[in-house]
């Protein structure tokens, strides 16, 4: 009874903060809104029996990707954001339906052509946890994880000395 309600509330805090980040101004509120969907998106994970996949929502996207965005949006110091005229709007709102038309015909599309029938088999709900990931990773690919391990470190230090500011 109570998953339900739990699922419904997060994802009507997943669509309202959704739209907060749409439709304010200021790019702040907007990676912090930004934040808390990712957060309800997870629960969302959460309640449906993978935890692996709540998991990397809140580490990848709440607390790498984002915290990134924030960093950027700080360190240009933008205030806000300039609003479209009026003849931007048009082509935006045009740009939207088409959009939205285009993915409607490709889920459309994809839907019909896959012959499934949705039903869950054996063994496929124990893939969503994180217990089988790590075990592949400490012993199948350890080296391949070590490997991309120092590529993102390089990555963490080539992007610090291009940052830093010469005297």
């Amino acid at each position: 009874m109570m998953v339900p309600v739990v699922f419904a509330l997060a994802a009507v805090v997943a669509v309202v903060f959704a739209i907060v980040t749409i439709a304010h101004s200021s790019p702040v509120i907007n990676v912090l809104s930004l934040v808390v969907v990712f957060f309800a998106m997870a629960a969302i994970f959460a309640l449906l029996g993978m935890d692996f996949l709540a998991a990397i929502q809140i580490i990848v996207y709440s607390g790498a990707i984002l915290v990134l965005f924030l960093f950027v949006i700080m360190l240009l110091n933008i205030r806000s954001v300039e609003r479209l005229g009026s003849g931007r709007r048009v082509q935006a709102l045009l740009g939207t339906v088409v959009a939205v038309g285009i993915g409607a015909a490709a889920l459309t599309a994809v839907s019909l052509l896959t012959p499934t029938s949705g039903a869950v088999y054996p063994g496929s709900l124990e893939t969503g946890t994180v217990v089988p990931i790590g075990r592949a990773l400490l012993t199948t690919h350890l080296f391949a994880f070590e490997f991309i391990t120092l590529l993102l470190v390089a990555a963490i230090v080539g992007a610090v000395y291009l940052a830093r500011r010469d005297p």
